[in-house]
């Protein structure tokens, strides 16, 4: 098997190959610079490795939550990649990376990413079963969390949920997608290009209306 693995929902992006179930080749994509380096550097890749993009089991791609524009930039190419060559798709949770990094098996597994405004994109697993995810306040996050361990990859959230006792560890990268890319294509587990939406986790309007009334009713 052989996978395409793009990451571009974090602080920074990376792009990698995978052959085997081993990677490779990858790049990294420093900054906010995802959107102009990500299909040279796919290509690049592919032409160093002479690997040809249609050979390709999956493209495994990362498609949030976490930067809105990363989010679509990552998304958008693996999506333009798959019709081209008709190759298949396949889409990973950014939670489920971090969660995937606390290499516990037999308790939960909590990963909390910074959503901003004092919000977190919230994820509980079971191994790489996903029980939930959701878009929590940090009183939420503390009210979700029980007996097992809670994976943090962001300074900011790590200092905010301390008395939460999180494990930090480095942001995951596309390489941390194979797993999931290898698991999800001996299962015969693709997504639908038409179908596969980007995962930002946000509040649904009736959500955000009744909680400002809430809290202009508490005032």
């Amino acid at each position: 098997m052989r996978f395409l693995l793009i990451h571009t929902a974090g602080a920074e992006g990376s792009v990698a190959l995978a052959e085997g179930g081993m990677v490779i080749a990858a790049e990294m994509l420093p900054g906010r610079t995802s959107s102009e380096r990500l299909v040279p550097a796919v290509r690049r890749l592919l032409e160093e490795n002479e690997q040809r993009l249609r050979d390709m089991t999956a493209i495994v791609v990362v498609h949030g939550p976490g930067s809105f524009t990363g989010v679509r930039v990552g998304l958008s190419a693996a999506k333009g990649l798959s019709e081209a060559s008709g190759v298949r798709l396949i889409g990973v949770s950014r939670l489920a990376l971090l969660a995937s990094l606390a290499n516990e098996a037999s308790e939960s597994v909590y990963a909390v990413l910074d959503a901003g405004r004092g919000e977190y994109y919230f994820g509980e697993y079971a191994g790489r079963r996903c029980v939930g995810e959701r878009l929590l306040s940090g009183e939420e996050v503390a009210e979700a969390v029980s007996d097992g361990v809670m994976m943090v990859c962001e300074g900011k959230v790590a200092e905010a949920l301390a008395g939460l006792h999180p494990r930090i560890v480095d942001e995951p990268t596309a390489m941390d997608a194979l797993p999931f890319g290898v698991e999800r294509a001996e299962a015969h587990k693709f997504d639908d290009a038409g179908e596969l939406d980007a995962n930002y986790l946000r509040r649904t309007d009736f959500e955000i209306f009744a909680k400002d009334k809430a809290g202009s009713a508490v005032g």
